[in-house]
């Protein structure tokens, strides 16, 4: 049965999904509290893994959901889940978007689902933000503003982004040195 969920789960995931992989965090945020088979911090863990890994994160992240939930089966099955709409929709697509690429329907469609890709990679930072930088449920604990926000990763963040700006690094490197800091600050009890 944890096979056809996951396989289920994913292909609407995979179906919905329009502009990249981030554009299905939101989809994945719904499916770990109505399913339990994450947590945010494993999804988080999982945009780490996800982005470090080479392949599309959306495809990286069904396989790691299949793989943590029901084992190599599962892997096989969410990812599959995951790109079936792709196949599908890519395959039919291309036979008539010649014939109708110049209908003003079409191109409505598509102007509309760019609209769609910015909202949804939106809403996408904004719950990356959530996980690694704002840290609501600690402040509404303590009340103490200081743990409304993640001051290392605001640290990092920006160390990033300095890095990037004035040298311009392959990604691997940055990923390298945000993990070598990852790992300092928690060897130092930081984070």
């Amino acid at each position: 049965m944890i096979f056809l969920e996951l396989f289920l789960e994913f292909l609407k995931v995979g179906l919905f999904t329009v502009g990249g992989g981030l554009a299905s965090l939101p989809f994945l945020e719904d499916m770990a509290e109505k399913t339990g088979w994450f947590t945010t911090a494993q999804l988080a863990d999982m945009i780490a893994i996800s982005e470090s890994t080479p392949g599309p994160i959306g495809i990286n992240m069904a396989t790691y959901v299949g793989f943590t939930t029901a084992g190599v089966g599962g892997a096989v099955l969410a990812s599959l889940g995951f790109i079936v709409p792709a196949l599908i929709i890519a395959g039919t697509v291309s036979r008539f978007l010649k014939k109708f690429s110049e209908n003003k329907f079409v191109k409505g469609a598509f102007y509309g689902l760019r609209a769609v890709s910015v909202a949804l990679i939106c809403s996408a930072l904004v719950s990356v933000l959530k996980i690694s930088i704002i840290n609501i449920p600690l402040f509404a604990e303590t009340g103490n503003f200081l743990d409304l926000v993640s001051i290392p990763g605001i640290i990092l963040g920006i160390g990033c982004w300095c890095v990037l700006k004035k040298w311009n690094p392959h990604p691997i490197v940055i990923l390298g040195g945000s993990a070598v800091f990852g790992i300092v600050l928690g060897f130092l009890g930081i984070i």
